[in-house]
């Protein structure tokens, strides 16, 4: 998980945008890899300085905040510069193309409609002394990250046993092998599935920030190109967190009229909605630091 998402908070300019603070801190270096994947990834070519510069100017990033933010970025192996004349042009490296792929398969793909649940769970046994806080707290960051929930300590469960691959391969990573169990099976006779679920996830604090997204863009509607352009940014940028957020149950455990859904609905509508302006003005942007 990159640690861009945890940099310090920027104040936006765009008064349509004021929320946006409730949806979570920002920093420079997160909003250029939003930057990135969404502009520079799919066209597969290098990007002036003073582009990125300028755009992120506009989402109300100081230059020096941005200069870090790429020079930060380039360290993380994640970007290369090259240069022609005095001008410097940053392009993705293979590790940057696949962080930024991989990150936009699961921002993209977060809202699609889950297939019909079978009512089986996968349930993970992980036996971490409390004095390997390190090891315990890369578990939890990457099991959550992964969709699980946890309703008491050492136990772990997801309605999805699908995940079971991408499960063990945290385990194998983190070398828990040996002090883990799983199991597969539908829910038993004794006890509430939605009590468990109510245990593992805060499902609440999810569904605020979902109502929240929901304040913030549902009456945004920008017609200026570089007003679209920094919309789309922050539309992406507030979006990318929920794959953190939301476990992605199936519709039979979640509250009635789940807020994840209107959400989603309204991600798609605005990212369709604003793609091809923002497109185009990015395309603009570079056409005339040629």
């Amino acid at each position: 998980m990159s640690t861009a998402a945890r940099d310090a908070a920027i104040e936006p300019t765009h008064p349509a945008l004021s929320r946006r603070r409730e949806l979570g801190a920002t920093s420079a270096r997160s909003l250029l890899l939003t930057v990135l994947g969404e502009f520079v990834l799919p066209r597969g070519e290098p990007v002036w300085t003073q582009v990125l510069l300028d755009v992120l100017g506009d989402l109300g990033v100081e230059p020096k905040s941005a200069r870090q933010a790429l020079a930060r970025t380039a360290a993380e192996g994640l970007l290369v510069s090259g240069r022609a004349g005095r001008r410097v042009r940053w392009s993705l490296t293979e590790p940057g193309r696949r962080l930024l792929s991989d990150g936009a398969a699961r921002i993209y793909g977060f809202g699609a409609a889950a297939p019909r649940w079978d009512e089986r769970w996968l349930v993970l046994l992980v036996s971490v002394p409390e004095s390997r806080r390190q090891l315990r707290h890369r578990l939890r960051t990457r099991l959550a990250w992964a969709g699980l929930g946890s309703p008491s300590p050492g136990v772990w469960l997801s309605p999805d046993p699908d995940k079971k691959d991408e499960v063990a391969e945290v385990i194998e990573d983190l070398g828990l092998a040996a002090v883990t169990s799983s199991f597969i099976g539908p829910f038993g006779p004794i006890g509430a599935q939605q009590e468990v679920v109510r245990q593992a996830w805060d499902l609440a604090e999810v569904e605020k920030a979902y109502e929240e997204f929901i304040a913030t863009f549902g009456d945004a509607d920008p017609t200026d190109p570089a007003d679209v352009l920094a919309h789309q940014i922050h539309l992406v940028h507030a979006w990318r967190r929920f794959p953190f957020l939301d476990p992605k149950l199936p519709g039979e455990l979640l509250p009635r009229g789940w807020a994840g859904a209107r959400a989603a609905e309204l991600f798609d509508t605005l990212h369709r909605r604003w793609d091809r302006l923002a497109q185009q003005h990015w395309q603009q942007l570079i056409v005339a630091a040629s």
